[in-house]
């Protein structure tokens, strides 16, 4: 296979986006977990539905952290492939940017899970006010 170095140059901007979007993310649940904290210290009488979201946070705290490993591992292979097809390795040039598109598959799975994490929080928060609370 003949890779050349248009091919991982065309994973730049969605892995630059990408992790944009996961620094994002994590600076919205960095907010969200601040306001928690300040809602936990003054209110003492529901810390159910607190503690329901102080364990759904740190789920996707862990879930984002990963992404954002595997994202910049992705980042990294992808810029040390076109490295190697600089100086005519072709062969260890495909096994990095296979490895960069594992990874990259990775953080998208990641992103995913975390998805689904972050809206069982809002479920929380609507069943907290269907309830009457």
């Amino acid at each position: 296979m003949e890779l050349s170095i248009n091919t991982p140059a065309l994973l730049f901007p969605a892995i630059t986006l990408l992790m944009l979007a996961y620094t994002n993310r994590f600076l919205g649940l960095a907010t969200l977990i601040r306001n928690l904290h300040a809602k936990y210290k003054q209110i003492q009488e529901d810390k159910e539905v607190i503690v329901a979201q102080i364990n759904n946070l740190n789920k996707r705290l862990v879930l984002i952290r990963r992404m954002q490993i595997y994202g910049i591992v992705s980042f990294f292979l992808c810029v040390l492939s076109m490295f190697f097809i600089y100086i005519q390795h072709s062969d260890w040039a495909a096994y990095t940017f296979g490895a960069s598109l594992l990874c990259l598959l990775l953080s998208l799975a990641l992103s995913l899970s975390e998805i689904f994490i972050s809206t069982k929080a809002l479920e929380i928060e609507l069943r907290d006010m269907q309830a009457g609370k």
